[in-house]
């Protein structure tokens, strides 16, 4: 496990890294109004029981996020990364899994943002490139909102090798490209599927698409060349989840 520390600012971020058992919370800075909140909303228990709590103004807590442009909201907390579990062991024993897989996407808000969609629509995991993650990333953790203490988050060395090794183990992969015919909403979501979303701009790189079964796209009007990749992730994560009832 990796045991090295790093600082995430804001509500959600904090209280929801504090409500994970299986999150380290080293230490916790907080203004006295957000102590006050943070009881207010868990009334029954109380989260800061077994964490140094140090009390700051606004001003001073003001140091960890100005470099970033954040609003910290009266919340910063030192956390340890959680514990990583294998994609490998992951797929072991399980159906009906739908994973998210992100071909050169690196901006930490569009990272934060697609796995607060990822975990409202109920998808099971994210795979992202080891060295295109930015795990300690303020403005992805206050981006997720919270989120990153639900989703189970793949770092493979290579896309391309892992996405040959799930084709062999019954998965699906359905790339996402503009240019395809054919509109996702018309796909039979059925048993192991990856969604594999490439970079704003770039899209999936040309090697990573021949591992698709299958290219499909999301119909927008056509004065609009594309979608932010949240958005586009979001606009699939709920239609996926949406038939899963």
């Amino acid at each position: 496990m990796n045991k090295s520390s790093f600082f995430i600012v804001g509500q959600h971020a904090v209280t929801e890294a504090l409500k994970n058992p299986l999150r380290k919370v080293l230490r916790v800075f907080l203004t006295e109004e957000s102590k006050k909140n943070l009881h207010r909303k868990s009334p029954n228990k109380n989260l800061l029981e077994n964490v140094k709590v140090y009390f700051k103004t606004k001003k001073e807590l003001d140091k960890y996020s100005t470099k970033e442009n954040l609003l910290h909201q009266g919340y910063v907390a030192e956390i340890e990364h959680l514990e990583k579990i294998t994609l490998k062991e992951f797929i072991k024993e399980r159906k009906n899994i739908t994973l998210a897989c992100l071909d050169g996407v690196t901006d930490p808000r569009n990272i934060g943002s697609l796995i607060r969609s990822a975990v409202s629509f109920n998808i099971d995991g994210i795979i992202i490139k080891e060295r295109n993650f930015p795990q300690e990333s303020k403005l992805m953790f206050k981006a997720a909102s919270g989120s990153m203490e639900y989703i189970n988050i793949f770092q493979v060395s290579n896309i391309n090798s892992t996405l040959k090794n799930l084709k062999s183990k019954n998965f699906w992969v359905y790339g996402f490209d503009n240019k395809s015919k054919k509109d996702f909403t018309e796909i039979d979501w059925k048993g192991n599927n990856i969604l594999l979303f490439g970079s704003e701009g770039y899209g999936m790189h040309k090697h990573t698409s021949k591992y698709a079964d299958f290219l499909i796209k999301i119909n927008i009007n056509d004065k609009v060349e594309s979608l932010n990749i949240s958005n586009s992730a979001a606009i699939v994560f709920h239609h996926l989840n949406l038939g899963k009832k």
